[in-house]
């Protein structure tokens, strides 16, 4: 139980730090997708990239106190659905418009 708990908060964690990065770009790594006469549409990867690097942190913290095995999938579990939910709400994603 106290497994599936840390997961859950390890998941609004990451959701949290992939909202924050997409609204706050710190490191402006934008792509275009598509590029129109009318409107340009934009991928922010510094959410991406922010909540990328805390799964990392938080899985070397988990191999520096040995537990990797039982820790680490419930951390990737975790990070997977976060960026799935994040992508699927449309975090980092931006349109301009040129009207």
């Amino acid at each position: 139980m106290k497994k599936v708990i840390f997961t859950i908060v390890q998941f609004v964690i990451f959701l949290l730090v992939f909202f924050i990065g997409s609204m706050l770009p710190l490191f402006h790594l934008e792509y275009v997708l598509i590029a129109t006469p009318g409107s340009t549409r934009i991928f922010i990867a510094d959410g991406l990239l922010l909540a990328f690097f805390l799964y990392a942190i938080i899985v070397l913290v988990e191999v520096m106190r040995k537990r990797l095995r039982t820790a680490a999938p419930w951390t990737t579990v975790a990070f997977v659905l976060a960026i799935v939910f994040g992508l699927m709400m449309k975090f980092g994603f931006l349109t301009r418009s040129a009207f």
